[in-house]
């Protein structure tokens, strides 16, 4: 496949180590060059309109506005974009509201290489595609009420919840996702209607059950150091 006609990808990733290896992966196969690099769901959005890739391999846990808000982001913009995501989220929740969003396909980061190559070929073809883990459980996982519940919410209140949970203020969540106060409180309160929680402790530890967040995101900054 001639250089004109490779697929051409926006690879959107927090880590610059992380990056660079799927980068290096990702060139090495023919038909394949990413064109652009994104460090957050805002960078994301502005490089999409800048190089109008063919496909977008995104992360979602992304600082500022996350990768779920920045797929629906780029979906208002351009209903035929292809958006695979690629997460370490396990969750079979992360998967089913990232293709509410919008996206095409959900790869874990745990997944061997060929696992993304594939799915990229898939998405790039229209074709939605799931890495093996992800869709065992949906397929064998008989869903609680737990897990109807988390897929009851917007994108927006997913994001709003991802947000609470990391203790984020109403006002930083507000300015972040570009809301006033009164929505994100209002959402607030719709979160733990659905989730079928009395307080902010029982959401976290709603979220932490859900497997959304883990104790060691908790501790702060020195976590990444255990």
């Amino acid at each position: 496949m001639s250089a004109a006609k490779s697929i051409r990808i926006l690879l959107v990733d927090d880590h610059a180590i992380i990056r660079e290896g799927y980068r290096s992966l990702l060139q090495k196969q023919p038909g394949m060059i990413v064109v652009a690099e994104a460090v957050d769901g805002a960078q994301a959005y502005r490089r999409f309109k800048e190089y109008s890739p063919d496909i977008v391999i995104m992360d979602i846990s992304l600082p500022g506005q996350g990768g779920l808000q920045a797929i629906a982001r780029i979906k208002q913009n351009a209903t035929a974009a292809k958006i695979l995501v690629f997460s370490m989220h396990q969750n079979p929740g992360f998967a089913v509201q990232a293709i509410h969003a919008g996206a095409l396909g959900y790869v874990t980061k745990s997944s061997m290489p060929q696992v993304l190559i594939e799915a990229v070929q898939d998405v790039h073809a229209g074709r939605l595609t799931l890495s093996a883990d992800i869709a065992q459980v949906l397929a064998l996982e008989t869903l609680g009420g737990d897990h109807k519940a988390l897929q009851e919410l917007s994108v927006r209140e997913f994001e709003i919840l991802r947000m609470l949970v990391e203790a984020r203020s109403t006002d930083d969540i507000a300015q972040t996702l570009n809301l006033s106060p009164k929505t994100v409180s209002n959402c607030h309160y719709l979160i733990k209607r659905k989730l079928g929680v009395a307080s902010d402790i029982e959401l976290t530890h709603w979220a932490i059950r859900m497997k959304l967040i883990n104790l060691l995101e908790l501790s702060g900054p020195s976590s990444e150091y255990l």
